[in-house]
């Protein structure tokens, strides 16, 4: 049934991304969930104003890092996906 490849944080990440959403709404921008690789790095696409915005690689990096590997500390890093 299921693939022996999937990462078995892979909805343990994708929960607390959901919880972090709400800041990104807040001022229009928002993410999209790439993946999980075998090093546990999860790979983003900030969307909407956040796409575009100067300040996106703080926000990626001292924002939902910092909160993702609080809430899941196997997480290694995140990086940005264009």
């Amino acid at each position: 049934m299921s693939d022996s490849k999937v990462n078995p944080i892979e909805a343990t990440v994708k929960e607390a991304l959901e919880m972090f959403r709400p800041q990104l709404q807040a001022d229009g921008g928002d993410m999209e969930y790439i993946s999980i690789d075998e090093e546990n790095r999860v790979h983003l696409r900030l969307t909407g104003s956040c796409g575009s915005c100067p300040m996106a690689t703080m926000t990626l990096k001292m924002g939902i890092e910092r909160y993702l590997k609080d809430a899941v500390p196997e997480v290694t890093e995140v990086v940005q996906e264009s």
